[in-house]
C-alpha cells in the first residue's frame, strides 16, 4: 500500500513538473509612452548613434514630431473605420501603402539633408539592421502561430 501511495505521488509531482515546463514564458507588458516620450527617446538614440549636433538635434527632433504626428493622424482614420466595420478595398489599401512609401521616401530625404554623408550613410545601415531585424522576428513569429 505505501509503494503504491508512494508510486502515485511520484506520478503526480513529475506530471505537475512537466506541465509547467511547457508552458511559455509570458513577456512583460512594454511600457506605454506617450509620442513626446517615444521621439525623445528616438532623439537620444539617434543623437548618441550618430553624433549629431545641436543644430541636427533640433532638425531631427522637428522631423520626428511631424512624421509622429502624420501616423497618428493615419492611425486615428483606419480606427475609425474599423470601429464602424469597414474593411478597406484594394484601392484603398493600394492607396494607403503608396501614401506611406511616399511619406518614408520624403523622411529619408529629409534626412539626407540634415545628415552630413558619413552620419546619412551609418544612418541608413541602421535602419537597414533594423529592417532585418523585423524580418527575423516575423519569421519566428510566425513559427509560432503555426
Amino acid at each position: 500500500m505505501k509503494k503504491l501511495l508512494i508510486a502515485a505521488l511520484l506520478f503526480v509531482g513529475i506530471a505537475s513538473f512537466a506541465q509547467e515546463a511547457d508552458q511559455k514564458p509570458t513577456r512583460e507588458p512594454r511600457e506605454r509612452l506617450t509620442p513626446e516620450q517615444r521621439n525623445e527617446k528616438q532623439l537620444k538614440k539617434i543623437t548618441s548613434e550618430l553624433n549629431l549636433d545641436a543644430n541636427q538635434q533640433a532638425q531631427v527632433k522637428q522631423l520626428l514630431a511631424d512624421r509622429s504626428a502624420k501616423a497618428e493622424q493615419l492611425r486615428e482614420a483606419r480606427q475609425a473605420k474599423k470601429d464602424n466595420n469597414v474593411k478597406p478595398t484594394a484601392a484603398e489599401r493600394e492607396a494607403l501603402k503608396k501614401q506611406i512609401m511616399d511619406e518614408k521616401e520624403a523622411n529619408d530625404a529629409k534626412m539626407k539633408a540634415i545628415l552630413n554623408g558619413d552620419q546619412y550613410k551609418k544612418w541608413t545601415s541602421i535602419q537597414e539592421e533594423k529592417r532585418e531585424q523585423a524580418k527575423e522576428k516575423m519569421k519566428e513569429y510566425r513559427k509560432e502561430n503555426n
